[in-house]
């Protein structure tokens, strides 16, 4: 397979992908190496493909009908778990979280988080590493875009985010 075989059939599995697909998996599943997907991955974007990249991997997002929501909170590193759970177990996925700071202006960080099982292992890696979540950087004051299948689902949301005591605003 030369590579710009590789490169559409890279294509063809992200587009037929709701989950992220890895470098490594697309390097083991084309025998060459993670640079080289990294690589297919770049010229890809440059011909206009709309890849993300995230923490599991490449993903194509595909349209839908939720809606999109921005969630004020503000709460210490102790309570991200609860957070994230209130979300997800309400019917949301995280889609990103975003600080204002006050020399980088908006910092954004994508998070694709839509079940317990998500939460926990963003929750892992944050407590392996010693990493401190964004919001250190305000004082635990941040943003998340979250998609949601309908109001209710919202309203559900805010609800549990305020009984936290962590919700400061919802749109």
């Amino acid at each position: 397979m030369n590579s710009d075989q590789r490169r559409k059939e890279i294509l063809n599995k992200l587009n037929a992908s709701y989950t992220p697909i890895s470098a490594t998996t697309f390097a083991d599943t084309f025998g060459v190496t993670r640079q080289i997907i990294v690589a297919d991955i770049a010229l890809l974007r440059a011909t206009g493909q709309p890849i993300r990249s995230e923490h599991k991997g490449y993903i194509i997002d595909k349209p839908d009908d939720s809606l999109i929501k921005r969630i004020v909170t503000k709460h210490d590193k102790a309570q991200v778990q609860d957070e994230l759970y209130a979300i997800v177990d309400n019917g949301g996925k995280i889609i990103d979280v975003i600080v204002e700071h006050s020399v980088y202006d908006k910092i954004t960080a994508l998070l694709n988080l839509s079940s317990r099982y998500d939460v926990d292992q963003f929750v892992h890696k944050i407590q392996s590493t010693g990493a401190n979540p964004l919001s250190i950087l305000t004082e635990g004051l941040h943003t998340h875009t979250v998609s949601v299948k309908d109001q209710a689902s919202y309203e559900r949301i805010l609800s549990a985010l305020s009984n936290l005591n962590v919700l400061i605003e919802g749109e």
